[in-house]
């Protein structure tokens, strides 16, 4: 059948930067110079440009905006005046935080206050424009025009270095504000000494999304400045302040073309930790070696894949994806191991793989399965940190920040992130515990010990769905919010936990958790063909409109029936027979990508974009759909849909990302859909099969193999497979298995502009 293009997105050039690092690295960087950190921070993408490393626990960035929802990552590239540049940052999340320990340079009387973006001369923040700014990977500058001042920015791990070019004044100065925050959340303490005329420390402590989040810092400046210390917009005598309002006003005088120049080392344990991180990581003033160092450390990460084509515009979109896969989950502990638990204590981690930003309801679909191809050691390292955070918490987390547990989305999604590294071979974490803990996530248990600050915490971490589903065997939506979106949820988690006991020889809890997977059929509707919310009586919830969608406040999860009736990934064949069997299943899928994108009711989930049809590639639960072709034989038709989604959903510019980016996830999907392969099920070690768009791509492996997928005939016209072999030999049926890349065998498609519609899979 013919499909219809709901959505088309602009595709721009970029400009590309080169480096200058020696011979080597310029080989690395040539890659490297296709990143646009830009990328994203437009339209719903929630990025941020600023300077970060690999999983870095800095994220120096400027801030535009601090509320609403287009200001989760501080900078949104609409806006056209900056408040000053703060230090941590979250990467394309739906929900805001974060926003520490800001510093904004200036000149002429010094102002308390940042202003509105209506009127930026009430306050210290400066107007710019996008022409002067600049972003690479581990850098960014921009001219505060307001000012005349060139800042620039770059960061190791844990220290933040700022670098600012002032014209000759007699009034230049910054200001270091620990009053604000992206999401304005409530401050808890605020402690500001300056130890003397080049030195300050102190601590921001506040509570929002992360109920108790702690940032201690400890800043260096390489000029001598005079102070006043403000605490609730009033000056404090002497050099110490601690209360919940506080920032200090610095100035000095400069000459024309002045550089002055501030390093900041920021910790969650105290202030010892972030001296001792920046005076460990940076122990000198030369900005640009940071810099060099930081863009290693991406040339690195970006180089684990070598993709090649004849689209500039495909090579920026996915080596930008290659950054913003590895922005998260971001370092949590201090040089010496030392690091901040849930339960609010101090300890140390000898291994040092302490990790926090675990956006798990997004990341366990492709990015973790990502990790498991290109750096399976570290992705081992975050299960070990989800395992610490278990021992130290009571609970696996569903999403964690900063050393809390958030409760933020549904399932428990730790646990195919933890499945699918074991069913893959990568086990190096204490298998037993991961087990118990995995039992203990998927149960309702009201005398659990577990930390929580509020009781909403309370409630998410242990939802009622999970009772209902223990006690009921289904969860009734005139109980429990979002109870279609959940119950698929726990099927599938529930088939995680099945196949891990199965392994490990646990076959009574193999048998008991394979009947739990099979609850997804309880919410099937024969009459109208959707997953529907079932009531505690036995009947349906009335009325029912599958384009129905009420943000957090109905029966699916910023979804709607059309999205959320396709999430059975571990029993397509189940689904298929609920459908009617094969042509039944594909016409659905059809209808999907081809009727109206209309949504209906008055407050729709704004995380509803990309849409194609009802399909929604802006929000997660929509990703493995165009996959499902593959499993009833038409698999030209997934084919078809991953290069649309591949053309369309994402481009080289700021509005480049069709939704939240999710720390990685949106970006994990494009790096493997553009390959040619996609996980539809986490902890099954298959890939379905889709469209490449590159002439080759070499991934390379940690034992020292090399994975490579050559395309023939490769062009944008040319979209559907017409002969695919695996080391020379004719692929059987549209998916490898994992073994076939580890194994560093060779995938060669080749390519026709017409649907091959008889079976190449023999």
């Amino acid at each position: 059948m013919k499909f219809t293009n709901y959505l088309v997105i602009a595709m721009l050039l970029i400009g590309c930067k080169k480096y200058d690092t020696g011979d080597k690295q310029q080989e690395l960087s040539d890659k490297l110079s296709y990143v646009d950190p830009f990328v994203g921070t437009g339209y719903h993408g929630h990025t941020f440009p600023g300077a970060t490393t690999p999983n870095g626990m800095v994220q120096l960035s400027p801030d535009t905006r601090f509320i609403g929802w287009d200001a989760c990552g501080g900078y949104h590239h609409s806006d056209s005046s900056i408040i000053g540049f703060s230090h941590t940052h979250l990467s394309g999340t739906g929900i805001g935080d974060l926003g520490d320990v800001l510093i904004m340079p200036f000149t002429g009387e010094p102002k308390t206050s940042y202003g509105s973006s209506e009127n930026p001369d009430e306050g210290y923040r400066s107007r710019f424009d996008h022409n002067s700014e600049t972003a690479t990977p581990g850098y960014y500058s921009v001219n505060l025009k307001d000012y005349n001042i060139k800042a620039e920015l770059t960061a190791s791990t844990r220290v933040g270095f700022h670098q600012y070019t002032y014209p000759e004044t007699e009034q230049a100065g910054m200001i270091l504000d620990l009053t604000t925050g992206i999401a304005n959340n409530k401050i808890l303490e605020n402690t500001i000494e300056v130890l003397s005329d080049t030195e300050i420390v102190g601590v921001k402590s506040s509570k929002g999304w992360a109920r108790k989040q702690h940032v201690f810092f400890y800043a260096k400046f390489n000029k001598p400045f005079k102070h006043t210390i403000y605490g609730d917009q009033k000056t404090v005598e002497g050099k110490h302040y601690s209360g919940k309002h506080g920032k200090v006003v610095l100035q000095f005088e400069t000459e024309e073309a002045e550089q002055v120049k501030v390093k900041v080392g920021i910790s969650s344990v105290d202030i010892i930790g972030a001296k001792n991180n920046l005076e460990k990581e940076v122990d000198h003033w030369d900005f640009n070696q940071v810099k060099t160092e930081a863009e290693g450390q991406w040339s690195d990460k970006i180089a684990l894949i070598d993709a090649n084509g004849k689209d500039e515009e495909h090579m920026k979109i996915f080596y930008s994806s290659m950054y913003h896969a590895f922005i998260a989950p971001m370092t949590f502990s201090d040089v010496d191991g030392r690091y901040r638990t849930i339960d609010q204590k101090i300890k140390k981690d000898e291994q040092n793989t302490a990790y926090t930003v675990f956006s798990l309801w997004d990341t366990f679909r492709a990015f973790h399965p990502l990790m498991t191809i290109i750096q399976p050691t570290q992705n081992e390292g975050y299960i070990r940190s989800l395992l610490k955070k278990y021992d130290e918490g009571g609970l696996l987390p569903k999403w964690e920040l900063m050393g809390n547990y958030t409760g933020t989305m549904i399932g428990y999604h730790s646990i195919p992130v933890i499945v699918d590294a074991y069913m893959k071979g990568a086990r190096d974490f204490d298998v037993e515990k991961a087990f118990q803990a995995m039992l203990e996530a998927s149960k309702y248990n009201e005398e659990k010990k577990f930390v929580h600050y509020d009781p909403v915490v309370k409630e998410k971490m242990m939802p009622m769905g999970k009772y209902y589903n223990q006690t009921l065997g289904y969860i009734p939506a005139d109980k429990e919010n979002e109870s279609v979106s959940k119950a698929l949820e726990y099927a599938y988690n529930d088939y995680c936990i099945a196949v891990m006991a199965k392994e490990l020889g646990k076959m009574d809890i193999h048998k008991k958790y394979m009947e739990r997977s099979k609850r997804y059929t309880q919410y099937f509707d024969t009459e109208t063909g959707f997953m529907r919310g079932k009531l505690s009586t036995g009947g349906w919830r009335e009325p029912f409109d599958p384009r129905f969608s009420q943000h957090r406040k109905d029966d699916y999860t910023e979804g709607n029936a059309y999205q959320w009736s396709w999430f059975v990934p571990h029993d397509v064949d189940g689904l298929k027979t609920l459908l009617g069997g094969p042509s039944h299943f594909e016409e659905k899928l059809d209808s999907l990508f081809t009727t109206s994108s209309q949504l209906s009711g008055e407050h729709a989930s704004a995380d509803i974009t990309g849409m194609v049809g009802q399909y929604a590639h802006g929000n997660e639960p929509s990703h493995h759909i165009a996959y499902m072709y593959n499993y009833i034989n038409v698999p030209h038709k997934t084919q078809y849909m991953a290069d649309y989604l591949l053309q369309n959903h994402y481009s080289a510019t700021p509005e480049g990302i069709i939704g939240n980016e999710d720390c990685g996830q949106m970006s994990a999907w494009y790096i493997l859909s553009s390959i040619g392969f996609y996980p539809v099920c986490p902890s099954e070690t298959t890939y379905a099969i889709g469209r490449p768009i590159f002439d080759d791509v070499s991934i390379q492996l940690e034992n020292g193999k090399t994975f490579t997928v050559k395309t023939i005939n490769n062009s944008i016209e040319n979209k559907y497979i017409k002969k695919i072999t695996l080391d020379g030999v004719d692929l059987k049926k549209p998916f490898i298995d994992h073994s076939d890349i580890i194994e560093g065998k060779t995938l060669e498609v080749t390519m026709t502009d017409e649907p091959v519609l008889e079976n190449i899979f023999m």
